[in-house]
């Protein structure tokens, strides 16, 4: 009988991640740093023990308005551009050292420019701190632009989008509070991107229901859903134990739109109560496009390997199940079709192959 993955042996393997927040990942001892070089007062202590326990229990209360809050802070001591650098350079970083060949990493550029800095200078030093930190290592690293889906910028962001697509930035999106805030309001940002041929993934289906994904698939052109976990509410589970789909789940997975599920986001956010209970289980074995990712690595105190062995713990997953994610992800990821099948055949298929050969 072969044994379940182990954490250590989990960090090794290749692991690929579509969804996390740049302003949701910093280190706490980086938070610290900044703040008393940018001047930011609002930190509740200057401990790093401390704040990374501040982060993980005021992420922790059930309620994604409240796990929003947190993020005044991060944001706070990113509006210059050396500190825009250093955080995307450490993200790259950390990733790769948790053994991310490959990663899209969002961030909104509105919410960087306090201190001056235009929305094309903003951009330009995340990307050149992702650079610089990927630099020698095996990650292969994209950005995504995101709008704020409260505000009304969108339409601007998206041509930012556009106007760095070659320089590594690789798709579009908006984030925010769902409830009171369609995706739809948004539309004209969406057609933009979708007429200039570039990529759409949409936070939906987090803590809004079964509208928010119909809109953000059938009106506003997403390839992806971020999070996209209400999608269970189009499923029901008859007496004999099957499941039976309805026309928008099955649209979901017939059409192999990936989900981009963050498991232990979904607890802190009052989705669930334990990862068990996640509907990622149910989702899988259903065969839909799923894909496991962070989404804070901060917040959540969480990281790809932990993810996955969390995974591991709640459903018994082995060896075939971790390739299954990693695979479904760098199959739905923006980066160009070539690239992508050379990762998957050069870094990810390989080393499960050795995996499984060693009779872990």
């Amino acid at each position: 009988m072969r044994q379940a993955p182990t954490v250590e042996q989990l960090r090794r393997a290749p692991k690929v991640l579509l969804h996390d927040h740049l302003d949701g990942g910093l280190r706490p001892s980086t938070v610290i740093e900044l703040a008393a070089e940018t001047g930011y007062e609002g930190l509740p202590t200057t401990d790093e023990a401390d704040l990374a326990r501040w982060f993980t229990a005021g992420a922790a209360r059930q309620d994604l308005v409240l796990y929003l809050e947190t993020f005044a802070h991060t944001v706070g001591v990113m509006q210059t551009k050396d500190a825009l650098i250093r955080v995307a350079q450490e993200c790259a970083e950390d990733l790769a050292a948790d053994g991310v060949v490959y990663a899209e990493v969002r961030f909104a550029p509105e919410q960087h420019l306090r201190h001056g800095l235009t929305l094309d200078e903003v951009v330009e030093a995340v990307l050149e701190g992702f650079r610089q930190g990927t630099a020698g290592t095996p990650l292969t690293l994209g950005t995504i632009v995101t709008a704020m889906r409260h505000a009304a910028h969108s339409t601007e962001i998206a041509e930012l989008a556009l106007r760095h697509r070659d320089e590594g930035v690789v798709g579009f999106d908006i984030a925010g509070s769902e409830a009171g805030n369609p995706p739809t309001r948004h539309l004209d940002a969406f057609q933009l991107v979708a007429a200039e041929n570039f990529h759409i993934t949409i936070h939906a289906g987090e803590a809004f229901g079964l509208p928010s994904i119909w809109e953000a698939v059938q009106l506003c052109g997403a390839e992806r859903l971020g999070h996209g976990v209400r999608i269970v509410d189009d499923i029901e589970i008859d007496d004999d134990g099957r499941a039976v789909l309805g026309r928008l789940a099955s649209f979901v997975r017939d059409r192999r739109v990936p989900l981009e599920m963050c498991p232990t986001s979904n607890v802190n956010t009052g989705v669930c109560s334990s990862i068990a209970e996640h509907p990622i289980g149910l989702l899988a074995r259903l065969r839909f496009r799923v894909t496991v990712n962070t989404d804070n690595r901060l917040m959540s105190g969480v990281s790809m390997t932990s993810e996955l062995a969390a995974l591991v713990d709640a459903f018994g997953y082995g060896w075939d199940d971790i390739e299954w994610f990693t695979v479904n992800a760098m199959k739905s990821s923006f980066w160009p079709f070539d690239q992508r099948l050379s990762i998957i055949n050069q870094q990810i298929k390989p080393a499960y192959a050795q995996l499984r050969a060693s009779g872990i």
